[in-house]
């Protein structure tokens, strides 16, 4: 089978990390796409979308050997995307809109740069790092269970449980 396009996504991640350009090629045409209007809901900045996009699959390049080959190739790449657009949105300036003087932010990008400096991202901390793990893929990088338990190399039931377990610790934090 010669043809790239015809490779599983695991094959083509161990062919980059193996420095192989096409396959790399070919893992961004299969997947860029859904990342940029998956990440495009959570930022209204299309350049700040397209930056987390294009340093997504430089770290991909950088770190397909890193895969451990468990979950979904997928969800790996979306997991990096969205730390990145993070990465991003924390870094940037206010935009002030001179047409209405006030501030252009999402309220997605709100929550997302309020939950590492207020309560909920001091309550985040205090859960166990498996607990956090399923948080920050279900509810922060918006998978599903069945995405989150791929990523995660658990059973979806496993996901539930967490889930629970953790929304049960965070209403006794916050409360």
């Amino acid at each position: 089978m010669n043809d790239k396009a015809e490779w599983s996504d695991a094959r083509l991640l161990g062919a980059v990390a193996d420095g192989d350009r096409r396959a790399l090629e070919v893992v961004y045409e299969r997947h860029a796409p859904w990342l940029l209007l998956r990440l495009s809901r959570r930022s209204a900045d299309q350049a700040v979308v397209d930056e987390a996009v294009q340093d997504t699959f430089v770290a991909v390049w950088r770190t397909a050997g890193k895969w451990n080959g468990k979950g979904e190739a997928a969800a790996w790449i979306w997991g990096i995307g969205i730390r990145r657009l993070l990465d991003l949105l924390r870094r940037r300036p206010l935009v002030v809109s001179p047409a209405y003087e006030q501030v252009m932010v999402s309220a997605e990008e709100q929550v997302l740069l309020g939950i590492e400096y207020g309560d909920l991202g001091r309550a985040l901390d205090r859960l166990s790092p498996e607990l956090r793990a399923v948080v920050q893929a279900t509810v922060l990088d918006g998978l599903t269970t069945r995405e989150a338990g791929k990523l995660l190399g658990i059973p979806t039931g496993t996901v539930k449980t967490r889930m629970m377990r953790a929304k049960a610790l965070l209403r006794e934090e916050l409360a």
